[in-house]
């Protein structure tokens, strides 16, 4: 799996862009299946929220493309690294619920 970072107006330190892989490319394990060819990359943009006045609120937004059909997430969150981590969650309900709809489930016959 491939990961694309795109940041706006939020600092892309090395330490932040090691936390933003170790977590989303731990995903990798629960898409496997599904990425017989290797297409499968997430594609995460972060930035600081411009609806807000006061404080720092920042923005994420995450697509995983999937052979049949585009997981997307988004999220705002008081920390960026928060943001990153509500992210993984909602991916990784959607690929349980990708999973479900696309997966035949597997059945014992009895005799």
């Amino acid at each position: 799996m491939k990961l694309d970072i795109k940041a706006a107006a939020v600092d892309l330190t090395p330490s932040f862009k090691t936390y933003i892989e170790e977590k989303l490319l731990s995903l990798a394990k629960f898409v496997k299946e599904f990425d017989e060819t290797g297409s499968a990359d997430i594609r995460l943009e972060i930035s600081r929220s411009a609806k807000h006045r006061t404080g720092d609120v920042f923005w994420a937004a995450a697509d995983l493309r999937l052979p049949k059909q585009i997981l997307r997430a988004e999220t705002e969150a008081s920390d960026a690294r928060l943001a990153v981590d509500e992210i993984r969650k909602k991916l990784h309900l959607e690929i349980e619920k990708y999973r479900t709809r696309f997966v035949k489930p597997r059945r014992e016959k009895k005799k």
